[in-house]
């Protein structure tokens, strides 16, 4: 098997964008007793992919978000690749 790095993406909604699944879970948190002001629900994402340079990953890894996994109008992301 060829050596492959992991790669976690983080994708979320940017801060002038509601989210209403943080809206209903603050909600329900609060209903619960529980003092919360604020709830944002992120995604994210691990990938194995093929060893490389890290740039270069990173740079695939971005056209995978753009093109797919991230709503670019809505979202921002934020890629970590392992050492």
């Amino acid at each position: 098997m060829a050596d492959t790095r992991t790669v976690t993406v983080t994708i979320r909604r940017r801060p002038s964008i509601s989210d209403p699944q943080g809206a209903t879970v603050a909600r329900a948190l609060r209903d619960l007793g529980h003092e919360v002001t604020d709830v944002r629900i992120d995604k994210t994402i691990e990938l194995q992919v093929p060893d490389g340079d890290v740039e270069t990953i990173r740079a695939r890894v971005a056209e995978m978000c753009d093109r797919l996994l991230a709503n670019p109008v809505m979202e921002d992301y934020e890629i970590l690749v392992s050492s």
